[in-house]
């Protein structure tokens, strides 16, 4: 049988994945479902590229390296737009069938998880809400011992003679990145002396103002439709959400605007 634009894309299996579980079934509800999809499909795609872009660092390939980091960064401004659907929906609507959700919430989102963990935000306790020896902890086991973006961009200033700190090139990647003076001082050296590289650090800069954004966005947008309810699942709902704002994954990078 040839291969067709269906057989390839799967589309019949793609179709047959929403499955409303409210009476009716309410018609917002597969709104919900479809965007929420799509959402884990972006996250695989980011996943996929962030990979890649560490392979890139690593092999010191600064020109593909820019064209990967404006990929996820057009990734990025989608995930954004797609609030903008959501919002469309009013609290009522969503009232209408947010009880059926029961435990199910956007906290469990493994791959969301796994993407913190590549950008450098490791939580250890995030481990917790996965079951023991289930293939999505295994999965966030091992993001949480790999080296993280910021590694890969570490290993690729060093790579190019500027002076990194052993102690950040070997530090413990199961916890968060930290601030480190003698990285700041690197930063601004290469902001200085070297054009393509400065490129580089400020498409960092745009994925971590990127991610902000969207967690900003997702904030309005949850007190929008539920106000100061708990969350779906017995979460903190926006009330925790905002506890995320603010929080950047690169702050060396944040860091250096005052001295340059």
């Amino acid at each position: 049988m040839p291969l067709t634009y269906s057989s390839y894309l799967k589309i019949d299996d793609l179709l047959a994945l929403q499955h409303p579980v409210s009476d009716g079934p309410e018609h917002d509800e597969t709104l919900f479902i479809v965007i929420h999809q799509v959402y884990e499909l972006w996250f695989k795609e980011i996943l996929h590229e962030l990979d890649h872009l560490q392979r890139l660092l690593e092999g010191n390939q600064s020109v593909p390296a820019l064209g990967t980091f404006k990929r996820i960064l057009t990734i990025l401004k989608v995930l954004v737009s797609q609030i903008d659907v959501l919002e469309t929906m009013t609290p009522l609507e969503f009232l209408s069938f947010r009880d059926r959700l029961e435990s199910g919430s956007g906290f469990q989102s493994f791959q969301f998880r796994e993407l913190e963990f590549a950008l450098g935000h490791k939580q250890p306790k995030a481990l917790e809400r996965y079951e023991a020896g289930s293939a999505h902890r295994a999965r966030l086991e091992q993001r949480l011992k790999s080296p993280t973006l910021w590694d890969a961009f570490l290993r690729y200033l060093d790579s190019n003679g500027y002076a990194i700190p052993a102690e950040q090139l070997g530090r413990d990647l199961t916890l968060p990145v930290v601030p480190s003076a003698a990285v700041q001082q690197a930063i601004i050296a290469v902001y200085r002396g070297n054009p393509i590289m400065a490129q580089l650090c400020e498409r960092m800069v745009d994925l971590d103002e990127g991610l902000q954004e969207w967690r900003y966005r997702h904030v309005k947008m949850v007190q929008r439709t539920i106000g100061t309810k708990r969350g779906t699942g017995g979460s903190a709902g926006a009330e925790y959400l905002v506890t995320t704002l603010n929080r950047a994954l690169f702050p060396d990078l944040w860091a250096v605007r005052t001295e340059l």
